[in-house]
């Protein structure tokens, strides 16, 4: 792992939770996006290059949605980067840990994801990520 890349928080009210973490932190939010295939909507925060990420819920069977309901408002994982999310998977698969979606997909702010099972982190959900390169930059 490269370093903590963010944080996920669960909210229920995305615009309420944004003007708290604002004057919680001191600053504004720099970006809001919907990821429509995790039925999910984020909200992102830099505080000395770790983000807060705020997600919610867009649809009532989304992950986020199932994990308010079972859990409340609160931490949702800790995201870690890493260089290459291929062999960081299959890495952490050999060691023992199950991830979610043994195949990368696309999520918010420009990153590859896997999620590893919070049954094999200590109950911690894991998020490895990867930032998605430019083709046109190689």
């Amino acid at each position: 792992m490269e370093k903590l890349e963010h944080i996920g928080i669960a909210v229920k009210d995305m615009q309420q939770a944004n003007t708290l973490f604002a004057a919680l932190l001191g600053k504004a939010h720099y970006k809001v996006e919907e990821v429509a295939s995790e039925g999910v909507r984020t909200a992102f925060f830099d505080v000395s290059g770790v983000k807060i990420e705020l997600l919610e819920a867009t649809r009532p069977d989304s992950p986020i949605a199932r994990f308010i309901e079972k859990r409340g408002e609160g931490i949702h994982h800790l995201a870690f980067e890493v260089a290459d999310l291929e062999k960081s998977v299959k890495d952490y698969q050999a060691k023992g840990f199950e991830p979610i979606n043994p195949q990368p997909k696309n999520g918010a702010d420009n990153k590859r994801i896997c999620f590893l099972h919070p049954k094999t982190t200590q109950g911690v959900l894991v998020e490895l990520c990867q930032e998605i390169k430019d083709a046109s930059s190689d």
